[in-house]
């Protein structure tokens, strides 16, 4: 097994916060009743509320196959790929509940979208990364 490089290591580090921010942010969206919901915006509320009990559920895949993949990535670990394809899979069927099953359109402005594409793009990365680190021999 080969040493990574010092760069992908401080890339791995920062997605696991990243991975970690998302998971309690979910968790917080777990335990949060609507009636304590506060959004500057009528539609921003009614976001949570419309999405199908799937796509929460996707949503927890994501950042826990997110963190956990993270974390394996940084222990040298080959389920990583896993771990984070499964993140990826998460990732994009809890789009799916949001953008199409529940209907989150342009009302909700630019927000939900820009942030579900930033998601998507470092889920895709880091599946990208792993399967980089695999073939290097990293992992």
């Amino acid at each position: 097994m080969n040493r990574p490089p010092v760069w992908f290591t401080a890339v791995v580090a920062v997605a696991l916060a990243w991975n970690i921010i998302g998971l309690l942010a979910v968790v917080s969206d777990l335990l949060v009743s609507a009636p304590e919901i506060t959004a500057p915006a009528a539609q921003q509320q009614a976001i949570p509320a419309a999405r199908p009990l799937w796509s929460v559920a996707a949503s927890v895949v994501a950042v826990v196959g997110g963190t956990l993949g993270c974390l394996a990535l940084l222990l040298r670990r080959r389920e990583s790929l896993v771990l984070l394809a499964a993140s990826l899979v998460g990732v994009v069927l809890q789009d799916i509940g949001i953008f199409v099953v529940a209907g989150v359109g342009p009302g909700a402005g630019p927000v939900p979208f820009i942030l579900q594409s930033l998601v998507l793009a470092i889920a895709v990365g880091l599946v990208f990364l792993a399967r980089h680190a695999t073939r290097r021999g990293w992992l």
